[in-house]
């Protein structure tokens, strides 16, 4: 099957479908893939990258391919060049746009929707709302720090001390995290909220001061924090308002797809901030997070606080923004094409694919399992949409309660067994110290201390750290197997079993550490 990379419709998207290292992936998947001359322009992608990867470079027949992907929803011009039975894999909406998918339909294509990717784990590499919403986190904060006009930092010069910034966050999803560790890094002081109280860990995690809402919402089925109540409303508005006002940065992420951003932050809460302060809207594309907010635009207050309201954070770093929409888009063809030969085929029992079909013609790909009703007319696809609700959530699981008979956790345990295990190298040291001739009496009493404090050190360790602890030892073991060595051909019997011991032992934790270490890298690789 031929994909079809185009240039996008839209001339203000400098965004691409594919770039040549996608494109490779795309042919190792047993495609062929066409480019619209100038499709990655706007990204640094030229057309001798594009054909160096194997990809043809042409003109508007790119809309001819078996399977076309975009950016968004092509104009209906657009689609109407694509054949029937046609494949159309973009961000469509579909939740937003009721009167596409029946277009969809009329037009006899098979629609995919990769920005209805469940929130699941398996579909977190197909993910394009989470891989924009990356992008978009970390240029907010600089965004914010063009237009702050201070610096995040804080630092103590000659001429006199500087505060750093405060940046709160409010919403502590992909891109709150993003923003959160961007700030960080830049030196500001970083505080979050979300309504989710199970993401306290990762926002402490990069960084920030959590700052939790009274009576904070449960997170809904879908992975999206549900709807609060009044009384949780009236708290969060409370909370968001004192936070602003106390903040030189405020970044709002509450974006859910299919629905109105909420307004968090009211024209009073505004007015309240100080001059000179910033607000950057991620929302602005759904309306907005804030009163204020006017989508697509920059602009000051009256109060001198500037709200940033762009709706193409993501465009604005466009070559690694199209790698990971790109790589998605691999990611989810890899999931379609299980015989990697090139053939496309929907599989409706896979709640991923179920999910992000919209409408499937029947000169399309193949699809199996579970059917709809049939089409109104031979010459329109069937509609899914929309599909059944999948159930995630991201608060982990609570563990069961250990029964009463099982072991106490080891840092519950009583140290006496430790303890009596260093005492008793302890008498021993003190015997050896004192029947040992006085020359040797000093190296003797070092050994000693050396035992007890290296007993307690070590097994004073948590056992989830002994693995790298032992590989950090290579070099210890190393050295003791040097010296028994030499030993080892001694005259006294005595030493000589020792130092063989001292071999022994020593060559099994340098080689056992480095085993388990290889093992341990083994779990970080990944396929090319």
């Amino acid at each position: 099957m031929l994909i079809g990379i185009p240039r996008e419709p839209d001339p203000s998207q400098p965004l691409v479908a594919a770039t040549p290292d996608t494109v490779g992936k795309l042919i190792k998947l047993g495609y062929t893939v066409a480019v619209e001359s100038g499709a990655g322009a706007h990204a640094a992608f030229s057309d001798d990258a594009f054909r160096a990867a194997g990809a043809t470079i042409v003109g508007p027949e790119v809309w001819d391919a078996d399977v076309v992907t975009t950016l968004d929803t092509p104009p209906a011009q657009y689609r109407e060049r694509m054949r029937a039975g046609a494949t159309l894999i973009a961000r469509l909406a579909p939740a937003r746009h009721e009167e596409l998918v029946g277009a969809l339909a009329r037009e006899n294509l098979t629609a995919l929707a990769i920005d209805a990717i469940p929130r699941i784990s398996r579909a977190q590499s197909m993910d394009v709302l989470s891989s924009m919403a990356n992008i978009a986190g970390y240029r907010a904060v600089i965004e914010a720090a063009n237009h702050f006009g201070r610096l995040f930092t804080g630092q103590v010069t000659a001429a006199g001390k500087i505060p750093p910034a405060t940046v709160y966050v409010i919403g502590a999803g992909v891109a709150g995290l993003a923003a959160i560790g961007t700030a960080n890094s830049l030196g500001a002081i970083v505080k979050a909220t979300d309504l989710r109280p199970e993401v306290a860990e990762q926002v402490e995690s990069m960084g920030a001061q959590f700052v939790a809402i009274p009576a904070a919402a449960e997170e809904s089925e879908d992975g999206y924090a549900k709807e609060m109540n009044e009384a949780q409303a009236e708290a969060a508005a409370k909370l968001y308002a004192a936070e602003s006002a106390a903040a030189d940065i405020v970044i709002t992420t509450a974006n859910i797809p299919g629905r109105t951003s909420p307004i968090l932050l009211t024209a009073a809460d505004v007015d309240a901030m100080q001059p000179g302060s910033v607000v950057v809207d991620m929302a602005a594309a759904n309306g907005g997070n804030c009163e204020l907010t006017r989508p697509g635009e920059i602009f000051r207050t009256e109060g001198g606080v500037t709200i940033i309201g762009l709706t193409d954070l993501a465009g604005r770093l466009p070559s690694q923004a199209s790698q990971l929409y790109g790589q998605n888009i691999v990611n989810l063809l890899k999931l379609l094409t299980p015989a990697k030969d090139g053939k496309l085929s929907l599989d409706l029992d896979d709640e991923i694919v179920r999910s992000i079909t919209v409408t499937a013609s029947r000169q399309g790909p193949s699809v199996t399992g579970q059917q709809v009703a049939e089409p109104a007319a031979d010459n329109e696809a069937v509609i899914y949409w929309p599909p059944p609700p999948v159930k995630v959530s991201a608060a982990p699981t609570a563990a069961a309660e250990p029964p009463a008979a099982e072991e106490a956790p080891e840092a519950e345990k009583s140290p006496w067994p430790r303890r009596l295990w260093a005492g008793f190298g302890l008498l021993l040291g003190v015997a050896l110290v004192l029947a040992s001739p006085a020359a040797v009496s000093a190296d003797y009493l070092v050994l000693m201390l050396a035992i007890v404090v290296g007993f307690y050190v070590i097994t004073a360790v948590t056992h989830s750290l002994h693995t790298p602890l032992m590989s950090e030892t290579n070099a210890i073991s190393g050295i003791i197997l040097v010296g028994a060595v030499l030993q080892v051909g001694s005259t006294n019997l005595a030493v000589s079993v020792l130092a063989f011991i001292a071999i022994v032992i020593a060559s099994i934790n340098i080689f056992g550490g480095f085993t388990v270490t290889h093992r341990m890298l083994a779990m970080f690789r990944q396929e090319a």
